[in-house]
């Protein structure tokens, strides 16, 4: 298949899946330019695709690629010549499961420290009212509270955060640091010494928040120097250099306690989130750690989820005991079979004609 020249990819150079996709086209060496969105791209944007998120991806004859999942799915087809899929089974799945960790979990905490700290929501506000707001018009300081106020309310209040769990989203986002820094301080990448869909999964909320906004870089620099040296180090890699690298032939023991927060908070997550769906419910009751938060559902959380398992439960039996042996929850999580499928938002790409407009994130 055909693709452009030069990729339009629509999004902000702060937002957290565009950093992802961002970080992908570079490593793939498929060139691209960022056009900064404005409302009115927005909108346009997701009248093309039918979905309100960013970034998006104008393609050939008038076609669209969104969602960084897919996209990246899609050009790998196109380009397997320098692939991000490891070539074992159990490793290429938990890259698989890790990019899901990546987009579904690390994304509260992403958000929370953006906008629940001053510091951080005053330089926030600030850009996004000169940047994505630049057509809205309003007074910068109307567009700047505007903005600040839209954010608290949708990622902060509506999302479950309050004095009883906000030290818990913190813990969220210092565990997984943690976890990351003994797997990063042994080896260069996650799953060994090449590049993978697990790095690229987890990178949107390291890039674009924990290693930019003021408070969570401050932590990072201190806690973490492996993990904010892998941030730069992935975004200056280009993975045509690895490809006499062989992808990893196991599953490194390092990565045991990132793998045990998916085990212990992320899969419960979202089986709660689903099973809530099923039950016809708009919001649904999790506790993590002692910490009780109530959340609105998210169907693309359940498709997601959804998916995941129907991959696990495609393996080969061996691979599955594989991953059983090491990580038993995984295997009595993933092994649910799927009872009440939830339909995927975007049918395949190229988007040629969308479907009725939903809302997303950015």
């Amino acid at each position: 298949m055909a693709m452009p020249k030069v990729l339009k990819v629509h999004g902000l150079d702060l937002s957290y899946f565009t950093g992802k996709l961002e970080a992908y086209l570079r490593g793939k060496q498929i060139p691209y330019e960022l056009i900064e969105m404005d409302t009115g791209d927005f909108k346009r944007c997701g009248k093309a695709t039918g979905v309100a998120q960013m970034p998006q991806v104008e393609w050939l004859d008038g076609q669209w690629l969104s969602d960084t999942t897919l996209i990246i799915e899609f050009l790998e087809a196109l380009k397997p010549e320098t692939s991000v899929l490891p070539e074992h089974p159990t490793l290429c799945f938990i890259a698989q499961l890790l990019e899901d960790f990546g987009d579904e979990w690390l994304w509260r905490p992403a958000l929370y420290y953006r906008w629940a700290h001053a510091q951080d929501a005053r330089l926030m506000s600030h850009r996004l009212a000169d940047g994505m707001m630049r057509d809205v018009p309003l007074p910068f300081f109307m567009r700047r509270w505007a903005i600040l106020n839209r954010q608290r309310l949708h990622f902060l209040w509506l999302d479950g955060v309050r004095k009883s769990t906000a030290k818990r989203v913190e813990a969220h986002y210092l565990e997984t640091l943690d976890a990351l820094e003994t797997v990063l301080e042994k080896q260069p990448f996650v799953l060994g010494q090449r590049p993978t869909l697990a790095d690229y999964g987890l990178y949107g909320s390291m890039v674009r928040h924990f290693f930019c906004d003021p408070t969570p870089a401050r932590i990072m620099r201190t806690r973490a120097p492996a993990v904010h040296e892998w941030v730069a180090r992935l975004w200056n890699t280009t993975l045509a250099d690895y490809n006499s690298t062989p992808f990893a032939g196991q599953l490194p023991g390092e990565l045991t306690p990132l793998l045990n927060i998916v085990c212990a908070e992320f899969l419960p997550y979202m089986q709660a989130n689903e099973l809530a769906i099923e039950q016809g419910a708009r919001q649904f009751k999790f506790s993590s750690q002692g910490a009780q938060f109530k959340i609105p559902t998210q169907r693309y959380r359940a498709w997601r989820y959804q998916r995941l398992r129907n991959r696990y439960q495609a393996l080969e039996l061996s691979i599955q005991q594989e991953i059983n042996a090491c990580f038993p929850e995984l295997g009595t999580a993933l092994s649910k079979p799927v009872t009440c499928p939830i339909e995927a938002r975007i049918k395949g790409l190229p988007i040629s004609t969308p479907t009725t407009m939903t809302s997303r994130t950015w």
